[in-house]
């Protein structure tokens, strides 16, 4: 250390004295001394003579003499040396210090003001990171020390808490400039700002303050001030400070120590308190450190070496609540300073983690770092601040989605403020905004709520938007809420879209911040002052756009609010539900619950698994439904939502949670999930294991016999892992609920489950679950032991919905052996010789039913029967004694005896038992039939009586059911008798009738059974029957001359309509003898012709005369009979015509169309007066025969003699003219005359009449409808309504351009034959069309009328597809085409970006190209999503296949317009190229060969003229430049192996091909003859290439051929399916020609019909408008149309309402005009209003492109406003006015409100011109008066509706805010504003419409006379003699056609052998290939 001493000459200073201090530190002084020298009124030589002297300086010693700072005195310097200055006499300039030296300063009054002025600048912000802010103040001072640094600007905060090394610290550290002892004395000097600092000792090397030039976000580093905040900070921290500084260029340290205490010391001894010393020493120099407390300062003082410069603030008597919170929350100070210099750590850009380099603009070099030393073991910890990512600002910037940059300058001062406003959207289940780490939440985690609400809050809360930067550095405690301009005020998004806004303020010095750099003092009042000019600033310039920020800043808000806002979508609404388990009444209801949702790009649905996110415990589960707080009613957009998770697995939790949807753990896969769920699942009890310790396990389906011992039985339950477990495991700690196990027997009888054990055992740690043996198994049946988990508690055998482990075992006990036995029961009666069986069941000990012992014999005893067995059954335990038969007499008074029936067993117990039974007469066994004589004798006529018995076998008389006896007599139906109750009966023959004719007896048969016991033998006896006396025959006879007799079934020919009379009968008996007729017989005589018959006549033995019938088809059946019919005779009358009396005609149809043959035929025939036909026309008659009718075509009319009917048909009935309706046919023949009735409907429909249409001109916009609908009559060739509902009328368009939509665009006729067509929409380029409408009838075409229409073009309308590609590029077949760029290009050249990609389809196919429309496309194509780089100008299509087929194919673009509309690009023709060889094959594949053994080479050809290609992978020929060879062989297929291959002519099994240019030419290959082979075996014909030049083998052709040994029919076969095809193939090109032929005509009439219905439908219109004289002729028409233009000319020329506007630029490209000019409005009070309310955009210009209005703008120097259309958006506003909801009004609006833009009509493009006045007018509303306007208001905002700005007709305005009155809302007087022009008056548009229909009707009549003469000329040509000789030929062919084709379904095929059938059958045929064996 420097001896610090005075001189003892030392002058008493005076006045104007000047003293400085002499330092004498050479280099060979130990100790420095120091001397105080006078210099007042010295030069500088006096100064460096009395120098020397002073301290002995030698005359050649060499001495510098310089300041503190190093600077050498010279003359000028020291004449500025101060007073008291210090100065160092050294050997050099740059010596170093051999000792420290002091240097004297002063600074200003009280220490409090230092000491004291930390607290009170910091205190304010206790709870607000005061430490942080306090430790900025020193890293400011360090930023600008370091501001000139070209390198690393290094910035350390050490903060040491180290005990060994000694008290806490906290060191600033820097590597900046360095401060002189000058500007370290500054430093210390308080609220000595920059702006009045001496740099320098020395005045003429002082710099004053130079502000910095401007820099991106103000960061220059000029932020040390104020002169304040350094002392406040350091004595804020801790007690003392220490400065060390070396300054660049100086090789001496300068250091500064204030301390507290040396403060208060100085104080209380009266000493100068603002005086100490700078100590100025070497680098590296720490001897001056002493106290113990400060060690650390060796360490720190060594890093000084080497050091160019650096400062180090060292400040020590740190607070202990300081060191604390630098130690344990280090991390909040360093995120703090991190948010405070934000940007001077990362750039101008901030700390963009996404990117590295974007900053790269504007780099940083500083590093400032935070480091903490801590008492070992603890290690040091860094922090860089660059490397912390969770400070505010980085938070911010890279939560943002995007940013809206903007620049403020403040007048007059031009203060700058740079200002960045980003938005942080919504994403799917949350707020993106950033939550400040550093500050407490509402809850520890928001996302731990699982009470969640539904929604979200506001992002932003009450928060600030703006944080505020001065020069670079955070000001804390200023922060700027919002801005007019992006305030939610009128806003058009939601009003939550506002509170996702952050932003950031940027100053520059010009705006005043308090000294302690925590609060702005006037920034916020600056910048809502009205004169700050606010500019929006695009890529860091300010944009050119004349816009308002607010218009900008709502723009740029609306996009990212519909760009980057995510919601969850809620689907399939189920219900609305109140949850009960929410705690605050109000959220608990209305819930509404959702199955599925779609959230960022994934469907979560009701059942799927799912795992929670940052919940505790984590959740694994299956989701039961989705909720959302509020009222819906289906699929919804939301913010928020819950979910009900069921925890899984149910079987351990049973629980389920409602947690938000933002816990769903978006990554978690099902398998990830699945196997939590089973892991969870192993531990819970899965099986039981059964131990049987006495080693006696019973096996599943075990039987036993009763009695047999079950057990004892140990269980052991064990989880999936296999562990043995003994209660439920818990999902947290804690042991589960005991388990028990029960054990069940269970018998499972008839009449139900009976339990028979239940046992509960409880776990034992050695055996487990133990149950004893059980004995009392005796019962028989199925028993069930069941063992069941249990929970202990509460015996639950269930556990969260899942059964706990069982364990079940089935078996049977069955029966012991026999000890005894028991008879079943038995019929107590039994019959004799009826077998029955004794039932016998054997028991056990228990007494059950058992099995009989084997080779068991019974012994049966009865007294006074004979009893016997036949066999015994045994099956099972089921014993059975079987046929039993007892036999005996029976007398009737034993019938009731009873008898003892003994059974023994011999070898039992018990081996007897009795039985009691009696005995019954047995089953019938004969039939005993009486009388016994034989044979019976009967009198015919008469009945027989036989009394029949039936006996069994003992001969005793039974009785049975079914006892049935049948007694037949010959020839006579049976008759039968019951005996079953008594055993016997009496039967009675019918009567026996037979005809006896000669008197002799006849002998009969009589025959007994009994039909239901066939074992009864039958009785047969004879009957002898005896004639009678009864009639027996009758005879018919007519008395007349030829006494004719009628014979049975006798045919009488009479005459129709006569009678025939005389008829007469006789009657004989069977002896033939004649019986008289009494009165009684004649009373049984019966005829069946008549019911009035004469008795007397009757007993004469006359008849009653028969009447013939008048048809002669009526034959008549006539019968005469007696008695009840046995005796009778029948004949039948045929009746015969009469005389011809009338001609007679028939036919089928009635109805014949006009101009068509009547249907069928009409029959004219002659008949009598019955109309029978008389059979009298001959075929001569015809030549008599005639026909008249009104309009009859007599000419086509002919009789024709129809020889099978004796009749005449006449065909060709036809009319030609005349009414519709009835018309009567007269046929006349010689004397007769027939009139029948015809009705005649409209003829064949021939043409469709327009009879309804709109009125004309028709002119419509593309796009829309036309309202009225198209009516068209169906007429025949005659003008007649033609209702034949079979006609379909078509309406199409005159080009394809044109796109017509209707509900339907062809449809049939109605009942009256119209159709009615209702065109929908209209749309195609501009131009002029037609609506065609035709008919069709089968294949018949109609022709109909077509209504001309005009399209007006829509600007918008897409026309056209530009497409762009590489067109060199090579297509390689299966490869990939080039990137294909496509554009839509509307109606005005102009590029269309608003169709989605997905409209935008590439089609692809084969051929060649064939206009606009493309046929049948193969290959559809969709676009690509555009690289980042490329613009969003047109559609792309890249790494697109190629199709495999090499040929020409054809690429055209589609564009789907809309649903029914496309719009399709030129087509382009590309090439497509074969692509790598692979392959060898066939230019077309050959049928499969057949060969035979033959001696002619046909049939045993293979293949012939084939030609073999080298192709690639898809069969294209690729081998144009490969040479090789192929390799033809015969193989068996399917690798088989046979010894009989064919050969090859010359006998070979192979040769090979040459192969030149990738093909090889097989001109014929044929087996040889007699060739090897099996007949009918199917071969292998191979072909291999070798080609050298490709490097992977190709695979060979194969193809397969059978070989057979017969071809007799292949060559005439052969020849008639050749001539067959010449002939289909001339039949073909003839009929194409003919149908062409036919539709032309047809068109060209369609046209002929069509332009004359036009002219016709003109001419109609004219006559309705009464514009047309008489006669009709061009000059009169040419007349009218000058006289109405002559009106329209003096119309245009009237006064009429106009825009005052100037307007210049309308004609422009891309320009509509101004806005007072594209509208007119009628009424003048709504024009005045709505042109004064929008007075300042009236003459605004509108153009469609920002390029158009930038030209306008720079054209007129800025002068002109503009608007360009394609930078406005409009939004939705087609809703209706806002007292209007759901399409009902909610009050009765007054003042008639209408929107005000409805009341403009735009006469020009009216789709633009509605943006321009929905963007400026929006929802004003125009009302009749004020006191409405102001009612309507209340009333709307009344119901919580907004009101927009309300009009009203008297020129007052209502403001969207409610303010009205006061000039600003009182309209001027009209003649002093611009305003809206006028339309024309209705008649203008009317004579308008007139002059178009008088023009349009002038070139329909030159229309129509063109089709005339173009289709007369054609019909000319049809009928030329060259057409009709080709019909002919035609014909003929046809008939040569017909006759090959028979001859080939006739050709017989010989079915020998297999090789001759398929050699005979043609090409065309396909044969059935035989099976390879």
């Amino acid at each position: 250390m420097l001896n610090s001493f005075r001189a003892a000459a030392t002058p008493q200073r005076g006045r104007g004295s000047r003293t400085v201090r002499v330092c004498d530190l050479r280099l060979d002084r130990r100790e420095g001394t120091e001397k105080h020298l006078e210099i007042s009124g010295l030069d500088f030589n006096d100064f460096l003579h009395d120098l020397k002297k002073e301290f002995s300086i030698g005359p050649r010693e060499v001495f510098v003499v310089a300041t503190t700072d190093r600077t050498i005195l010279d003359f000028d310097k020291f004449k500025e040396l101060q007073d008291g200055s210090t100065l160092y006499l050294l050997q050099h300039e740059r010596q170093d210090l051999p000792v420290a030296a002091e240097e004297h300063i002063n600074f200003t009054p009280h220490y409090d003001v230092v000491i004291r002025g930390g607290m009170h600048e910091y205190y304010a912000s206790q709870g607000q990171a005061p430490l942080s802010y306090t430790l900025a103040e020193l890293i400011d001072n360090a930023l600008s020390a370091t501001a000139k640094n070209e390198g690393l600007r290094s910035i350390e905060i050490r903060v040491l808490n180290d005990k060994t090394v000694g008290k806490p610290a906290v060191i600033v550290l820097d590597n900046g400039h360095g401060m002189s002892s000058k500007q370290l004395n500054n430093w210390a000097v308080y609220r000595l700002s920059k702006f009045k600092k001496e740099s320098s000792t020395f005045a003429s090397e002082a710099e004053g303050y130079v502000r910095p030039d401007p820099v991106p976000r103000s960061l220059n580093s000029d932020i040390s001030y104020f002169g304040v905040g350094g002392k406040q900070a350091v004595f804020y921290i801790g007690d003392s400070a220490r400065m060390i500084s070396k300054p660049v260029g100086s090789p001496d340290v300068h250091e500064l120590v204030l301390s507290k205490e040396e403060f208060e010391r100085k104080e209380k001894n009266n000493e100068d308190v603002y005086s100490t010393t700078i100590l100025n020493r070497r680098p590296g120099d720490s001897s001056h450190v002493k106290n113990n407390d400060e060690r650390f300062l060796h360490a720190l003082i060594a890093e000084e070496r080497g050091k160019a410069s650096f400062t180090a603030v060292v400040i020590t008597g740190v607070q202990p609540e300081h060191i604390t919170l630098l130690t344990d929350r280090l991390d909040i100070v360093t995120r703090q300073l991190a948010h405070i210099y934000h940007y001077y750590i990362h750039g101008v850009n901030g700390h963009v983690m996404s990117s590295s380099s974007s900053n790269s603009d504007h780099p940083t070099n500083i590093d400032i770092q935070v480091t903490l030393r801590e008492k070992p073991p603890k290690c040091p910890r860094a922090i860089h601040l660059r490397e912390v990512e969770d400070d505010m600002q980085t938070l911010f910037i890279n939560a943002a989605a995007d940013t809206f940059e903007f620049r403020a300058t403040t007048i007059p001062e031009r203060g700058t403020v740079e200002g960045i406003v980003r938005y942080h959207p919504f994403l799917y289940d949350k707020e993106t905004y950033p939550k400040d780490p550093t500050v407490a939440q509402e809850a520890p985690d928001n996302d731990d709520d699982d009470n969640e609400a539904g929604f979200s809050d506001r992002a932003r809360k009450e928060k600030p938007i703006f944080e505020c930067f001065w020069n670079g550095r955070l000001i804390p405690y200023t922060k700027v809420s919002e801005f007019d301009w992006c305030s939610p005020r009128g806003a058009k998004v939601p009003v939550e879209c506002y509170s996702r806004l952050s932003g950031v303020l940027f100053t520059d010095d010009r705006f005043q911040v308090t000294t302690n750099k925590l609060t702005f003092t006037d920034l916020e009042l600056k910048l809502r002052d009205k004169n700050t000019i606010y500019t929006i600033v695009v890529n860091g310039q300010k944009s050119s756009k004349r816009a308002t920020i607010q218009n900008e800043f709502n723009q740029w808000l609306q996009n990212c609010h519909e760009k980057f806002d995510k919601q969850v979508k809620f689907l399939g609404f189920k219900g609305t539900i109140t949850r009960h388990d929410v705690p605050s009444k109000k959220m608990q209801q209305p819930w509404a619950t959702f199955s599925s949702i779609e959230w960022e790009g994934k469907t979560y649905k009701t059942g799927q698994h799912v795992k929670s996110l940052r919940t505790n415990p984590v959740l694994y589960g299956t989701i039961d439904r989705f909720l959302l707080y509020g009222n819906y009613d289906g699929d919804v957009f939301a913010t928020g939502g819950q979910v009900e998770v069921i925890r899984e697995p149910k079987a351990l939790y049973d629980t389920i949670k409602i947690i938000p949807i933002s816990k769903i753990d978006k990554a978690a896969t099902d398998e990830v999930i699945r196997r939590n769920i089973d892991s969870d699942l192993a531990k819970l009890p899965e099986s039981l294991k059964v131990v049987w310790p006495k080693g006696n396990p019973w096996p599943a389906n075990a039987v036993c016999p009763a009695g047999t011992p079950l057990g004892p039985i140990n269980v052991i339950i064990l989880n999936r892992k296999g562990e043995q477990i003994s209660s439920i495991p818990t999902a947290g700690q804690g042991k589960g609920q005991v388990l028990s196990m029960q054990l069940k027997i269970v018998l499972h009888g008839s009449k139900g489950d009976q339990l028979i054990s239940n046992l509960v055992a409880l776990h034992s740690a050695k055996w487990g679950f133990e149950f004893k043996r059980n004995d009392n198994l005796t019962q028989l049946g199925k028993f069930t032991l069941s063992l069941n988990t249990m929970i202990k508690d509460n015996s639950s055998t269930v556990f969260g919905g899942k059964p706990l482990p069982n364990y079940t075992l089935k078996f049977t006990i069955k029966e012991g052996n026999a000890q005894s036995f028991v008879l079943g029961t038995v019929s107590p009666t039994v019959r004799v010789g009826v077998p029955f069986n004794i039932p016998v069941q054997f028991k056990d000990l228990y007494g059950h039913v058992t099995a009989p012992p084997p080779e068991l014999q019974p012994v049966l005893e009865c007294s006074d029967l004979d009893v016997r067995y036949e066999t015994m059954d045994s099956r099972g335990t089921t014993f059975c004694i079987r046929n039993v038969k007892a036999k005996g007499k029976i007398l009737k008074h034993q019938q009731n005896k009873s008898y003892d029936l003994k059974v023994t067993f011999c070898g039992l117990k018990k081996d007897t038992q009795t039985i009691k039974i009696s005995l019954l007469p047995g089953n019938p066994h004969s039939l005993h039939v009486m009388p016994e004589e034989n044979p019976v004798k009967v009198e015919n006529g008469n009945p027989v009586a036989f009394n029949v018995e039936i006996h069994d076998e003992a001969g005793n008389i039974t009785a049975q059911p079914k006892q049935i006896v049948r007694c037949q007599v010959q020839g006579f139906p049976f008759v039968t008798t019951d005996c079953s109750n008594t055993g016997g009966g009496q039967i009675m023959t019918e009567h026996i009738n037979l005809k006896i004719m000669d008197g002799q007896p006849q002998m009969l048969k009589v025959h007994f059974e009994m039909p239901s016991q066939k074992h009864i033998a039958s009785v047969t006896r004879q009957l002898k029957v005896n004639p009678s006396a009864r009639v027996a025959k009758m005879e018919i006879y007519r008395a007349d001359a030829e006494n004719l007799v009628v014979t049975n079934n006798e045919k009488i020919d009479w005459l129709a309509g006569g009678s025939l009379e005389n008829l007469f009968y006789r009657l004989y008996d069977e002896a033939g003898n004649e019986v008289a007729v009494s009165a009684e017989i004649a009373s049984m005589i019966k005829v069946n012709w008549t019911a009035d018959v004469d008795l007397k006549g009757l007993i004469q033995g006359k008849l009653p005369d028969i009447q013939v019938p008048t048809k002669v088809q009526d034959e008549r059946f006539f019968q005469v009979s007696y008695h009840d019919q046995s005796v009778s005779v029948s004949f039948v009358i045929t009746p015969r015509p009469d005389e011809p009396a009338r001609l007679k005609a028939t036919f089928k149809q009635n109805t014949v169309r006009l101009g068509e043959i009547l249907p069928g035929n009409i029959n004219l025939e002659l008949v009598d007066q019955y109309d029978n036909v008389t059979w009298t026309l001959i075929p001569t008659s015809v030549r008599d025969m005639n026909v008249e009718a009104e309009g009859l075509d007599t000419s086509s009319v002919a009789f024709k003699w129809q020889e099978s009917s004796s009749s005449v048909v006449v065909t060709g009935v036809r009319f030609h003219s005349g009414r519709l309706g009835f018309r009567d046919l007269c046929f006349k023949y010689s004397s007769y005359v027939e009139r029948i009735n015809v009705e005649v409907t409209a003829g064949v429909p021939a043409k469709l009449k327009l009879i309804g249409e709109p009125e004309q001109p028709l002119q419509v916009f593309s796009g829309h409808s036309i309202l009225t609908p198209f009516l068209v009559q169906l007429c025949d060739e005659w003008e007649n309504p033609c209702p034949d509902q079979r006609v379909v009328v078509h309406l199409r368009p005159s080009h394809s351009t044109l796109k017509v939509t209707t509900p339907v665009t062809s449809q049939p006729v109605n009942t009256e034959g119209k159709a009615s067509f209702t065109v929908n929409s209209v749309s195609g380029p501009k131009g002029n069309y037609q609506l065609k409408f035709t008919g069709s009838f089968t294949e018949k075409s109609i022709p109909g009328p077509a209504v001309n229409l005009t399209i007006i073009p829509d600007c918008n309308k897409p026309v056209k597809l530009s497409v762009e590609y590489d067109s060199s590029a090579r297509f390689l077949a299966g490869g990939i085409f080039p990137v294909f760029s496509v554009t839509v290009v509307s109606e005005e050249g102009s590029p269309i970006t608003t169709f989605n990609p997905a409209a935008v389809s590439m089609f692809v196919w084969k051929g060649m190209p064939s206009g606009r429309t493309a046929p049948q496309r193969d290959t559809e194509l969709k676009c690509s999503k555009p690289m980042a780089h490329e613009k969003n100008d047109r559609f792309r299509f890249r790494d697109k296949q190629i199709p495999q087929h090499a040929g020409q194919h054809v690429i055209q673009f589609a564009l789907r317009v809309d649903k029914n509309n496309d719009l399709l690009s030129d087509q382009i023709a590309i090439n497509v190229v074969a692509n790598q060889p692979v392959k060898l094959g066939p230019d077309s594949q050959p049928p499969t060969p057949v060969v035979s053994n033959s001696t002619d080479i046909t049939n045993r050809t293979l293949v012939e003229n084939m030609t073999l290609r080298i192709m690639d992978s898809h069969g294209n020929s690729a081998g144009q430049d490969l040479d090789g060879r192929v390799v033809v062989s015969i193989k068996c297929p399917n690798g088989e192996r046979s010894n009989s291959l064919p050969l090859f002519e010359g006998k070979i099994s192979s040769f090979r091909l040459i192969l030149v240019d990738g093909k090889a030419f097989i001109n014929r290959l044929a087996i040889m003859q007699n060739s090897p082979g099996e007949n009918g075996n199917v071969y292998t014909l191979l072909f291999q290439p070798e080609v050298p030049k490709v490097p992977t083998p190709l695979e060979p052709f194969e193809l397969q051929f059978h070989f057979y040994n017969d071809a007799e029919n292949q060559t005439r076969i052969s020849e008639l399916t050749k001539k067959r095809d010449e002939l289909s193939a001339a039949i073909a090109t003839y009929t194409t020609a003919f149908t062409t032929s036919k539709q032309l005509l047809n068109l060209l009439t369609s046209q002929r019909v069509a332009t004359s219905n036009k002219e016709e439908s003109l001419r109609n219109e004219l006559n309705n408008r009464n514009m047309t004289t008489q006669p009709v002729s061009i000059q009169n028409i040419d007349r009218l149309i000058n006289e109405k233009s002559a009106e329209v000319d003096q119309i245009l020329t009237m006064p009429r309402r106009s825009c005052s506007i100037h307007e210049t630029s309308m004609l422009q490209l891309d320009v509509l005009g101004k806005v007072g000019h594209l509208a007119f409005v009628e009424d003048d009070t709504a024009a005045w209003v709505i042109s004064w309310h929008i007075w300042g955009d009236m003459d605004c210009v509108v153009t469609k492109t920002k390029e158009a209005a930038e030209r306008i703008y720079k054209e007129t120097n800025g002068r002109q406003q503009v608007m360009a259309l394609d930078s406005v958006y409009i939004g939705e506003q087609n809703r209706p006015l806002p007292h209007i909801r759901n399409g009902h009004a909610l009050f009765d609006p007054p003042g008639n409100p209408v929107f005000a833009r409805e009341l403009l009509i735009c006469p020009n493009d009216q789709k633009c011109c509605d943006i321009v006045f929905k963007n400026i007018l929006g929802n004003t509303i125009l009302i009749d008066d004020l006191e409405s306007a102001n009612n309507y208001r209340r009333e709307v905002v009344q119901k919580k509706i907004q009101c927009p700005t309300i009009l009203t007709r008297q020129g007052e305005r209502v403001s969207a805010k409610g303010k009205f009155g006061g000039a600003q809302n009182k309209a001027p007087p009209m003649n002093t504003i611009p305003v809206f022009g006028a339309p024309f008056p209705q008649i203008y548009h009317t004579l308008k419409r007139d002059i178009e229909l008088l023009q349009q009707y002038q070139l329909a009549v030159r229309k129509k006379e063109e089709a005339e003469k173009e289709r007369n000329d054609f019909l000319r040509n049809l009928r030329s003699p060259d057409m009709t000789k080709k019909h002919k030929d035609m014909e003929e062919k046809k008939e040569q056609l017909m006759d090959i084709n028979r001859q080939l379904e006739s050709t017989p095929v010989r079915p020998v052998k297999r090789g001759a059938e398929g050699a005979g059958e043609p090409s065309g045929i396909n044969m059935k290939r035989a099976k390879p064996t």
